[in-house]
């Protein structure tokens, strides 16, 4: 059903700039929270370059990491949340093709984690948490849908961002009403 497949520089692009453009939102939330590291914002600058038709270089890898390790070093879950989205957004130049479940984290962690925020943010209020995935739904194109289907579904995991990441997945994958 799900076998390894080919993915186009132009699909790359299609999967970073969606999760780009939640790590953008979301940056004012870690540099809020730490004004001074500025590694979340080079990892979404980086996914831009690559965006606006730069090749993929370790500039992507390398930014993606350090945005991955200023989550880890983070103050809050919000900061950590929106440090991961832009350490996704640059990695996403190097999704791969292999049908692998986690690797959907890879086009709608980001999301989820945006998800999740916004429920933080709301005292915990699920409707908040709707809202933000309906978001995420309706910024998702044809394009990025046949993507994510090449993909087996996400799993639902233990934590709050990994179950939110499977409703996202299992709703993208019906098709719209």
């Amino acid at each position: 059903m799900h076998g390894d497949f080919e993915l186009t520089m132009g699909e790359l692009r299609v999967v970073a700039r969606y999760v780009a453009d939640t790590a953008q939102e979301l940056l004012p939330l870690f540099e809020e929270a730490h004004p001074d590291d500025g590694r979340p914002r080079a990892a979404v600058d980086a996914a831009r370059e690559f965006i606006d038709g730069a090749p993929r270089t370790g500039l992507q890898r390398v930014a993606s990491m350090d945005a991955h390790r200023a989550a880890q070093e983070a103050a809050t879950e919000t900061a950590r949340l929106a440090a991961q989205a832009a350490g996704d957004a640059a990695s996403a130049a190097y999704l791969h093709p292999i049908a692998k479940a986690h690797q959907v984290g890879h086009i709608l962690r980001a999301a989820a984690n945006a998800a999740r925020i916004a429920e933080i943010r709301a005292g915990e209020d699920p409707a908040a948490c709707d809202k933000a995935l309906e978001e995420a739904r309706a910024r998702a194109t044809p394009a990025l849908r046949g993507i994510l289907e090449r993909y087996p579904p996400a799993p639902r995991g233990r934590s709050r961002t990994a179950q939110l990441m499977a409703d996202l997945d299992a709703s993208l994958r019906t098709p719209p009403a």
